[in-house]
């Protein structure tokens, strides 16, 4: 047995342990009596092992497939209620020394406009999202010691935070860079980030190896060992993800799990995100080249198996998928969205003459941000803005135990109500307005304590006349 204690990173992403689970899951898969007793053993809310979630996976009964789903949308409920967190990703930089061969950012690719943002160009970029009403952002970049070396992130945090516009402000950046020192993660926690955030891409060493020929992102270990190294940095709040299509699903998927188990036995705190993505086209990337993409139905079954294997973890999927796609996730178990998203460097910006084409993947879903929340309104989401927990504190450890006790809503749902509120006064439009008032009108009747439902109630109406940035 492998040791999950371990910090190595071919122990605690053993290959064999692996293949033993994908052979046991197999073997089980038409062992309804099994199936059941984990639906049931789910039902309990405390998780699933990366070996019985595989049993879950594996399963084609029609029955017991509608039974998960009906799970899934229950523990996805029971945790995160209707509320949606929203964010935007921004691209810094799309320089890189890196030879990913799914990623249009390889240091080869001579047909993208390699660009960088100075100060001035964020300053501008972050306007343009503040007005669009967010309040999240994930900043990306390449990996290039000369053109993005940790200084130029941390410079450029700096001047997110600074930036306030009209009633606009980024309260949280939570960063996706590539694996760097504890020392760099010390320096990222200093400056305040919400959280680390860094794919696996895949975890079966070899393809990862073939997929990662030249650059520093081909050290395996360095790569899988990165969390470790965040979690040393004092950075509490990891997000891991895979994505989809590099390698086949089902080995990826236990991979995926058996991380977060790693993370929780090593740290006392599992991920706080996992996202999903999906392998996309974009410049010279062609994603119809992978032969283990996976469809839409295979992809919302991941997406419910892993909302009942680990339900305090909360899910991301963005604007790689299509709004039918995402509709269907998003009861399954997604939590968090992006909207308006460009994957541009300066795409937010407009521009009098487009320019060359510098995305890291094409956008699926390319409504505005008042259209992603006008549609999530009218299916009964409330879209959410808040960042209260990273400013109060509540993170890592102290976050999972409210979560865990299920004491988490009494602050998630005044505030994302409060957020949605100061985005309908600040930024909606009259038709998303009208929706959105009569959702947090509903919703406050149905906060159960009286004195939290007073205290909203007493910020809401702080929020009309024009006060900004309460939070439970």
């Amino acid at each position: 047995m492998y040791n999950i204690n371990s910090p190595h990173a071919e122990e605690f992403i053993c290959h064999d342990e692996i293949l033993d689970t994908l052979e046991y899951a197999q073997a089980n898969s038409n062992n309804r009596e099994l199936v059941r007793s984990l639906i049931e053993k789910a039902r309990a809310c405390k998780g699933l092992s990366h070996r019985e979630a595989a049993v879950l996976l594996e399963c084609d009964d029609k029955d017991l497939l509608e039974e998960i789903y009906s799970l899934a949308r229950e523990i996805k409920q029971k945790f995160y209620g209707n509320r949606i967190v929203m964010f935007a990703p921004l691209y810094l930089s799309n320089y890189c020394v890196n030879s990913c061969v799914y990623c249009p950012y390889h240091v080869k690719n001579k047909t993208i406009a390699r660009k960088k943002l100075s100060q001035d160009d964020i300053r501008k970029e972050v306007i343009a999202l503040q007005d669009m009403g967010h309040k999240r952002l994930a900043i990306e970049a390449g990996e290039d010691p000369i053109h993005n070396p940790i200084e130029y992130i941390l410079e450029s945090i700096r001047t997110i935070y600074s930036i306030k516009h009209k009633n606009g402000a980024i309260r949280r950046v939570n960063v996706n860079i590539a694996a760097t020192t504890v020392e760099n993660y010390r320096l990222l926690k200093d400056a305040g980030i919400g959280t680390y955030i860094l794919f696996q891409e895949t975890y079966h060493k070899e393809n990862y190896e073939k997929l990662h020929p030249r650059g520093p992102k081909s050290n395996y270990a360095y790569h899988t060992e990165a969390m470790d190294r965040a979690m040393q940095g004092g950075i509490d709040d990891v997000g891991i993800g895979v994505l989809f299509g590099l390698n086949t699903y089902k080995y990826d998927f236990v991979g995926l799990l058996m991380h977060a188990e790693h993370l929780e036995a090593a740290f006392g705190v599992g991920p706080h995100t996992i996202s999903v993505p999906r392998i996309c086209s974009a410049d010279d990337i062609n994603a119809a080249d992978f032969e283990n993409a996976i469809s839409d139905e295979i992809f919302q079954k991941l997406v419910a198996v892993i909302r009942i294997s680990v339900p305090y973890t909360g899910m991301i999927v963005s604007t790689r998928e299509s709004q039918r796609s995402r509709e269907k996730v998003l009861e399954l178990g997604v939590s968090q969205l992006s909207g308006g998203s460009r994957t541009s460097v300066g795409g937010y910006v407009k521009q009098e003459i487009p320019e060359e084409n510098s995305a890291q993947f094409d956008v699926s879903d390319t409504r505005s941000l008042d259209e992603v929340v006008n549609w999530l309104l009218r299916l009964g989401y409330i879209p959410s803005f808040c960042t209260a927990c990273y400013r109060e504190g509540r993170t890592g450890d102290r976050f999972m135990s409210l979560v865990k006790t299920g004491q988490i809503a009494n602050c998630c749902a005044p505030n994302a109500l409060m957020t949605l509120q100061e985005y309908l006064e600040d930024y909606a439009s009259p038709e998303t307005r009208a929706l959105g008032v009569d959702m947090i009108r509903t919703q406050m009747e149905q906060i159960p304590n009286p004195a939290i439902r007073r205290r909203a109630l007493e910020n809401l109406e702080r929020i009309t006349k024009g006060e900004r940035d309460f939070r439970f």
